[in-house]
């Protein structure tokens, strides 16, 4: 048993330099170290300290589950309305899908994560396209 936390401890070191757990936070990968080591020390006869730490890793896992999408209180949120929507895009009032679309499309290659920008941002940018489009849709079957 013994054997088995440093060689798990070893996979996961070795596992996050090659890149296979990069997307997960320090916070997180932290979090799976210290359930191993806790796990180890279950085992290997100090079962209080053994719990204590698989605690403290199991209530790191709640909270972050509790956390917004991203991880971060910070992140920007979604466009609350259209109004808001047609800020981010810069469109009027009155415009069709077609500027819309077009606003869009100009809009989200500066903030997509492939050109440089965050995944949060073109999240951000699509909501507001779709918040408009929805409302839209919501004018022309009001005025049928």
């Amino acid at each position: 048993m013994t054997l088995l936390v440093p060689l798990a401890l070893a996979l996961l070191v070795w596992a996050w330099s090659r890149g296979g757990v990069k997307a997960l936070p320090t916070g997180d990968l932290l979090a799976a170290a210290g359930a191993i080591l806790a796990l180890g020390m279950i085992g290997g006869g100090k079962p209080t300290a053994g719990v204590v730490l698989l605690a403290l890793a199991g209530l790191w896992a709640a909270w972050r589950r509790r956390a917004p999408r991203g991880g971060r209180a910070d992140a920007p949120r979604d466009p609350a309305g259209p109004r808001e929507a047609r800020a981010l895009l810069g469109v009027a009032p009155d415009a069709d899908g077609d500027a819309i679309r077009a606003a869009h499309r100009r809009l989200i290659a500066r903030v997509h994560p492939d050109a440089g920008g965050s995944s949060a941002l073109a999240r951000r940018v699509n909501a507001a396209r779709d918040t408009l489009l929805a409302e839209l849709n919501r004018r022309g079957s009001e005025a049928s």
